[in-house]
C-alpha cells in the first residue's frame, strides 16, 4: 500500500467555522495533510475532535450557511474542491471521491431496493442502460462478497443485517472506482467478526483498485491494522501526525499517549484469582433451559407458520458481586436474554431473579422484579427523555415506585450524581447539554436509584470513545465494589469483556457454545467460534502479525424454523465442568 510521490488529495490549511448568534468560531483549524494513491491515512481522535467535519468539508457536504470552509484548499489533483460550484461537485462526488458513513441504515433509502439504489448511483455518473446498470450493480455486490448477490438486488435495506448493509455501502462507494474513499467510522457499530470481514474487504479492494483511503475512527486497533499514516486530532487541531509505527511506538504528544493508554488490550485484564466467597454466593439470577421464541404469521388467514428461536436451552447463574458477560454477534440472543431477565418478553424454562420465579407474577411481584433488575442501554441519548431535566430523570424511578418525598428524591438524585462523578449543580440541565460519556453516567445513576441487585449493561460502552469508555468501565468496577452489585455485561467487544468480566458465556444462534471463567475463556478457548471471536479483535500494534482461523463458508444458519420443528441443540463446552454436555438433539 505504498504511496506514490504525487498526491491524489492535498488538504492545505483547512479551517471550518460555524456561525452562531453572530459569532464565528472554528470547528477545524489549519488542518493539512496529503494522501497518495493506494495509501490509507487514518484520522483518529475522540468525538468532537473534528474528524467527521473534515470529511464533510472534503465532500462539500457542510450544512450551509452556518457551517463553512472559511480558509484553506482541498486539492483533488489540481482541482480545488472548495472553489467548485455545487453542480460540479455533484459530478465528482461518488465518481472520484466517495464516502462510507458509520450507519448504513440511515444512508440507504428505505423505500428503494438495493439494486435500484446501486443502479441509480451508477447511472448518475455514467451513460448506462437499465440492463447495463443492473449488471454493474450485480458485479459490485459480487465484488464485496455478499452472499446471494442476485437475491440482494431485489431486497430492501431493512431485510439485510448490519454487516450486509455496510457491504452494500462499500459496493456503492467503490462501484465507480473513485480516486479517494472516505470511510467515516465504517465498523464502529459492527460486531467484531463482521468488522474483521469489512476491514479485510476494504484492504482487498484497495489492492485491486489502488483507491486511496481516509479512515476516520476512534478505534486505535483498527488504526494499527489499516493505516500507513496517522493524523491525531483534538478539538479541531492536529496534535500529532506521522507513520503508523512511529505514532504507536514513540508518540510525541501527551494526548496521543493518553489515547493509546486508554485502549483495552487483550491480556491486560487485572489478575483475578479464584474467589471462594464469590463462588459460594447465592445467585441473584438463575436461568435453567431458558427459551424465548417469537411467532411469525403468514398466509391469508394469518396463521402461525414459523417461529424465531431467539434463545434456546440457555442455563447459567449470576452470583452476587459478579460480572457475568454474554458475548457473541448481533442476533445471537444476548439482548433477548436481557429483556427476559427484566420481565419484558415471555419465556419458557426457569428464570428466577432474587429467588423469585418470573412466570406467573402479579403486579406487585413484577414491580419487585423491576426494583431488583435495572438496565443501562447502548445509546444514552435514546434512553433519556429530552424534555425532562436529568435530575427528574434520575429521580423518576423513585417517583414511579412511590418512594420518598420530593425533597428526599432530589437529595437521592444529588447523591447518585456525586457517586458517578457528576455535580449536583447539573441536576437542572437537560440531556442534550451533556457529552456522550456524561449521559451514560446519568443512565448509570438512574439505574442505581432503586438499589438493584443486578444491573444489565447492554452494549453500554460500545458507542463511546476509548478514553470515555475506560472511565465508564472504571466507574462500573468502583460501583460494584461499593454496592456489591452484580452485572450482566452484554458486549461484542472481546477486549472490553476480557478487562471487566469474572465469567463469560459465548453465544451463537441463541445458544451458549462455551462458558467458563475469564481466564479459561481467554487463556484456553476450546470452541472454534470462541477462537474466531478472539482472533478477530483488532490489535493496537502495527507490528502484530495476525493469523486467522479458517473463515466460515456458506450461508449462516437461520434461527427461523417452521412450526413443529426446532433447531438442533448445539454442544455446550463448559470448561469449568471439563466436559461436553448438551449435545443431544432437541
Amino acid at each position: 500500500m505504498g504511496a506514490t510521490k504525487a498526491p491524489v488529495l492535498s488538504v492545505q490549511g483547512l479551517t471550518v467555522s460555524v456561525r452562531a448568534e453572530g459569532v464565528e468560531r472554528p470547528l477545524v483549524e489549519g488542518l493539512s495533510f496529503t494522501l497518495g494513491r493506494g495509501e490509507t491515512l487514518a484520522i483518529a481522535g475522540e468525538s468532537g475532535s473534528g474528524k467527521s467535519i473534515t470529511a464533510l468539508a472534503i465532500m462539500g457536504l457542510l450544512p450551509p450557511p452556518a457551517v463553512r470552509a472559511s480558509a484553506g484548499r482541498v486539492l483533488l489533483g489540481d482541482t480545488d474542491l472548495l472553489a467548485l460550484p455545487e453542480s460540479r461537485l455533484r459530478a465528482i462526488r461518488g465518481d472520484r471521491v466517495a464516502m462510507i458513513f458509520q450507519e448504513p441504515m440511515t444512508s440507504l433509502n428505505p423505500v428503494m431496493s438495493i439494486g435500484a439504489q446501486l443502479a441509480e448511483a451508477l447511472r448518475t455518473h455514467q451513460p448506462l442502460s437499465r440492463g447495463e446498470a443492473r449488471a454493474r450493480a450485480l458485479a459490485a455486490l459480487q465484488s464485496v462478497r455478499i452472499s446471494q448477490p442476485e437475491r440482494r438486488l431485489s431486497q430492501y435495506p431493512h431485510e439485510l443485517s448490519g454487516g450486509m448493509r455496510q457491504r452494500v455501502m462499500i459496493a456503492m462507494a467503490l462501484a465507480l472506482k473513485p480516486d479517494v474513499l472516505i470511510a467515516d467510522e465504517p465498523t464502529t457499530a459492527l460486531d467484531v467478526t463482521v468488522q474483521r470481514e469489512v476491514l479485510d474487504l476494504l484492504r482487498d479492494l484497495q489492492r485491486e483498485t489502488g483507491t486511496a483511503i481516509i479512515l476516520i475512527t476512534h478505534d486505535m486497533g483498527v488504526v494499527a491494522e489499516m493505516a500507513d499514516r496517522v493524523v491525531v486530532m483534538r478539538e479541531g487541531r492536529v496534535v500529532e501526525d506521522g507513520p503508523v509505527a512511529q505514532i504507536f511506538t514513540a508518540p510525541q504528544a501527551d494526548y496521543t499517549r493518553d489515547l493509546l493508554a486508554a485502549v483495552p488490550r487483550m491480556g491486560n485484564g487485572a489478575p483475578r484469582p479464584g474467589d471462594p466467597a464469590l463462588d459460594a454466593a447465592a445467585p441473584v439470577a438463575r436461568l435453567r433451559d431458558l427459551a424465548v421464541r417469537f411467532d411469525i404469521h403468514g398466509g391469508m388467514l394469518g396463521r402461525i407458520t414459523h417461529r424465531v428461536h431467539a434463545v434456546e436451552h440457555v442455563s447459567f447463574d449470576i452470583r452476587r458481586g459478579e460480572t457475568f458477560a454474554l458475548v457473541g454477534e448481533s442476533g445471537c440472543g444476548k439482548s433477548t436474554i436481557a429483556r427476559a431477565l427484566a420481565g419484558l418478553v415471555p419465556h419458557d424454562g426457569e428464570l428466577e431473579v432474587a429467588g423469585q420465579p418470573l412466570r406467573g407474577l402479579n403486579r406487585a411481584g413484577r414491580q419487585a422484579i423491576c426494583r431488583s433488575v435495572q438496565m443501562v442501554f447502548q445509546d444514552p441519548m435514546a434512553a433519556l427523555d429530552p424534555r425532562m431535566t436529568v435530575g427528574d430523570l434520575v429521580a423518576e424511578p423513585l417517583l414511579i415506585h412511590g418512594i420518598g418525598t420530593p425533597p428526599e428524591r432530589r437529595a437521592r438524585a444529588a447523591d447518585l450524581f456525586a457517586r458517578v462523578g457528576l455535580s449536583a449543580d447539573q441536576l437542572d440541565r437537560y440531556p442534550h447539554e451533556f457529552s456522550g460519556g456524561q449521559r451514560q453516567r446519568i443512565c448509570i445513576a438512574r439505574a442505581l436509584a432503586l438499589n438493584p441487585g443486578l444491573i444489565v449493561c447492554d452494549e453500554s460502552v460500545s458507542a463511546l470513545d476509548v478514553s470515555v469508555q475506560a472511565r465508564v468501565l472504571d466507574l462500573l468496577a468502583a460501583l460494584k465494589r461499593e454496592f456489591g452489585l452484580s452485572y450482566l455485561f452484554i458486549s461484542h467487544d472481546m477486549a472490553v469483556v476480557e478487562n471487566i468480566a469474572d465469567r463469560v458465556a459465548v453465544m451463537y444462534l441463541g445458544q451458549i457454545v462455551e462458558m467458563g471463567s475469564r481466564a479459561q475463556i481467554f487463556g484456553n478457548p476450546r470452541h472454534p467460534y470462541t477462537r474466531r471471536l478472539i482472533a478477530a479483535v483488532p490489535v493496537p500494534d502495527p507490528a502484530h502479525v495476525r493469523s486467522d482461523p479458517p473463515r466460515p463458508s456458506g450461508e449462516v444458519p437461520s434461527p427461523i424454523h417452521p412450526v413443529g420443528t426446532a433447531p438442533q441443540r448445539v454442544k455446550l463446552l463448559d470448561i469449568g465442568a471439563g466436559h461436553l454436555v448438551a449435545d443431544d438433539a432437541a
